[in-house]
């Protein structure tokens, strides 16, 4: 590891496929990403099989933010950075999903959690088609890409190609080591972008057609890479070393680095980065640069990054983009994970990383990838008839009824002149509101 000015980090890519284990899903578990029957409409996965593969980029001479939060001044390392990949996919006859393994930090004082997840991605399958859209999926501190398979493999069966990097946070427990994150979330996410645009994934992608989505310190990560510049005068900005923060913050010269040309939306779900962190000033002015549509997902009883003045201050202060934002009522921040593994119901610190204390969170997964699907496809796919499952006649679900009777017992709205929220079932749709604001 040596010191040098700072300066723009080369890339090279080296690509490998890394052997993933292979077994039957288990008794009455299911895929995370195949939703249960009372879920809305764009739940449903698409009509490819999803595939997975894993790549690792070469990140070198790139700036180190741990080494230099530590080391007290600008530090330069190589990095190697893991991707998780799912794509759709044509799986051979007789072919086995995958079962996917992981292991977050344990509570201090205990050994680190391991789970494993069913999955519905058959590994290193022969993709279906090419030139997809993709999607660059980044996860919460601490955190492990499979821990949104629930999203990552759903989206791959309607045509999207979705990276998610494996960011390699310090432990959760270790705040003095967190600011370190608010340069390398944004760096990791723009050099999976570089190496995208670079060829990695060859015509299998489109990489005119760029979505980002994060959870948590993922969310403030696709939200810094969509325009955001990073206040010098907010308390955790200016934890960094002194010459991080004036090259990366405000007009620094590096500022820009951050940043990523050509995002065609964004969506951040339970985003880090507001109050009381304040990441882009207390009025949130350097939120101005995003311009691409932004979605953002959120429980209103989060405690982790707030609400009123965490992620619906985000929402209201990127006032140049056209956006959403989905609430789900009475949620906490573990929005954007999946249902809790097996493994994780032993001890509540580790429950905690998945459950949600109010939602069943196979619901919270279902109606959030319904809304995810539909502004995916309206803004990156450019289909514009999704745009009329974000177009709901009333902000909270729970004043919008239903006109006339249909046959049978479940009955889904078409939208148009019926009031409920297109593609919710009779009767499933309460506990939730969709603020539309457009760019001013």
């Amino acid at each position: 590891m040596t010191v040098r000015p700072i300066r723009l980090a080369c890339l090279a890519m080296v690509l490998v496929i890394a052997p993933v284990p292979v077994m039957a899903q288990a008794g009455h578990e299911h895929a995370p990403g195949v939703p249960d029957i009372d879920a809305p409409e764009l739940a449903q996965p698409g009509p490819d099989a999803a595939g997975m593969t894993q790549r690792v980029i070469a990140l070198h001479d790139r700036i180190d933010p741990l080494a230099s939060l530590l080391a007290g001044h600008a530090v330069h390392a190589d990095r190697v950075l893991h991707l998780r990949i799912w794509y759709p996919a044509k799986p051979a006859p007789g072919a086995v999903p995958v079962t996917y393994a992981a292991r977050l930090t344990g509570e201090p004082g205990h050994p680190d959690a391991a789970f494993t997840v069913p999955g519905m991605a058959y590994a290193d399958a022969p993709a279906a088609g090419d030139h997809h859209p993709v999607i660059v999926l980044s996860h919460g501190y601490n955190n492990d890409p499979v821990m949104l398979s629930w999203l990552g493999e759903n989206l791959a069966t309607k045509g999207y190609v979705v990276v998610a990097p494996e960011h390699r946070d310090p432990p959760i427990w270790d705040r003095a080591k967190s600011p370190a994150g608010l340069l390398a979330r944004p760096i990791d996410i723009t050099g999976t972008i570089t190496a995208l645009r670079g060829g990695l994934l060859g015509p299998l992608v489109d990489t005119g057609r760029i979505g980002l989505v994060g959870y948590s310190y993922g969310g403030y990560g696709v939200l810094q890479v969509g325009g955001g510049r990073l206040d010098p005068e907010s308390k955790v900005v200016a934890a960094l070393p002194a010459d991080l923060v004036s090259a990366y913050a405000g007009n620094g010269a590096r500022a820009a680095d951050l940043n990523t040309a050509g995002i065609r939306a964004i969506v951040a779900i339970s985003p880090a980065g507001g109050a009381p962190w304040s990441v882009w000033g207390p009025q949130g002015a350097g939120l101005a640069g995003i311009s691409a549509p932004l979605l953002v997902v959120v429980g209103s009883a989060d405690r982790t990054v707030g609400y009123e003045h965490g992620p619906a201050a985000i929402f209201a202060q990127a006032t140049h983009t056209d956006r959403h934002m989905l609430v789900f009522q009475g949620a906490g921040h573990d929005i954007g994970t999946n249902p809790p593994p097996a493994e994780m119901h032993g001890r509540l610190w580790d429950f905690d990383w998945f459950a949600d204390p109010v939602w069943r969170k196979d619901r919270i997964n279902a109606i959030a990838t319904h809304m995810i699907t539909a502004f995916l496809d309206t803004h990156v796919k450019g289909d514009a008839s999704r745009a009329a499952y974000l177009d709901v006649p009333s902000e909270k679900s729970d004043n919008a009824g239903w006109q006339g009777d249909a046959p049978g017992y479940a009955a889904m709205s078409q939208g148009g002149t019926n009031p409920t929220w297109k593609g919710f079932w009779r009767g499933h749709q309460d506990g939730l509101i969709l603020i539309h604001r457009a760019a001013q």
